[in-house]
């Protein structure tokens, strides 16, 4: 019978966790395993380094899109573009 410490996740399961926790999605526990995951794994402290990384640029960014009728207007003058 095999036997698993609750404690100790694999490493897919601690980027799951990381992932979740950027969003504020993860349980405590969660955050307890990615943690203790974090204090002996190089691959899981790079990964949520680049996580963090990334969420910070992206709030920073301010990007803005273009709504529905913005884009259909666009798609309309290439269109007119186009068949020049």
């Amino acid at each position: 019978m095999k036997t698993t410490n609750k404690l100790f996740v694999s490493c897919e399961q601690a980027k799951h966790i990381c992932d979740k926790n950027q969003y504020g999605e993860a349980s405590v526990l969660e955050i307890i395993k990615l943690n203790i995951r974090l204090i002996y794994c190089k691959v899981t402290r790079a990964y949520s380094k680049r996580n963090t990384k990334l969420t910070k640029t992206l709030k920073k960014s301010n990007i803005q899109s273009f709504s529905s009728s913005e884009k259909q207007v666009m798609k309309q003058r290439l269109q007119e573009e186009l068949t020049k």
